[in-house]
């Protein structure tokens, strides 16, 4: 249990109270315990450092990990007290990535039958030189990709929704689909996809 509550995510803001990139609760406290952050508290924007975070008590219904002497609230959000940069704004390639940039839509008919009737397509096939790359890379249902074949969509006579770009969200991506209410406060609904840090 406590295992688990430790895994939970937390939001992580630069000293400018941009968010940069979400930690696990164990890190957050980490970073709170040796200085570098403090909690903040979403309700009042109140910030904790160690001590005084660890004096108040949890909340009815509120997650806590349990020490030998006390029970410590788990924060929602941390601020950094000496990191002011934001990170870049590069999302890796990646099929899972592919997947959001695209919606989960087949990029030549705007279906969206689920991620297993969908498959990741070539514009221009590798058999052309067509590389694997964001610019290169959609969503294409089984039926678009068996029309398609090995052909361009010029070729082909298909026509792509969109061109294929790399996307300019920033970074904060995830293998989870974590929403914590409070984050809506520092958070814009373009961040909502974020990346576990350990």
């Amino acid at each position: 249990m406590v295992a688990q509550v430790l895994r939970r995510p937390t939001l992580v803001l630069n000293r400018n109270w941009q968010p940069v990139r979400v930690a696990t609760v164990a890190r957050a406290l980490v970073l709170v315990w040796n200085g570098s952050a403090r909690v903040v508290d979403p309700s009042d924007y109140q910030t904790y450092d160690w001590a005084d975070w660890a004096r108040l008590r949890p909340r009815d219904g509120e997650a806590c990990v349990q020490a030998v002497r006390f029970r410590l609230r788990v924060p929602e959000v941390i601020a950094l007290r000496g990191y002011d940069r934001l990170p870049q704004a590069a999302v890796t390639f990646s099929r899972r990535n592919v997947f959001k940039r695209d919606r989960f839509a087949c990029q030549y008919c705007g279906r969206q039958p689920g991620s297993e009737e969908l498959t990741i397509d070539h514009v221009v096939p590798r058999s052309q030189g067509g590389q694997s790359n964001w610019e290169n890379c959609v969503l294409a249902c089984m039926d678009c990709n068996r029309r398609k074949a090995d052909r361009t969509p010029q070729q082909a006579g298909m026509r792509l929704r969109r061109v294929p770009v790399q996307p300019t969200w920033r970074p904060l991506y995830a293998a989870h689909d974590v929403r914590i209410a409070s984050w809506s406060k520092f958070v814009s609904e373009a961040y909502w996809n974020v990346k576990l840090e350990t």
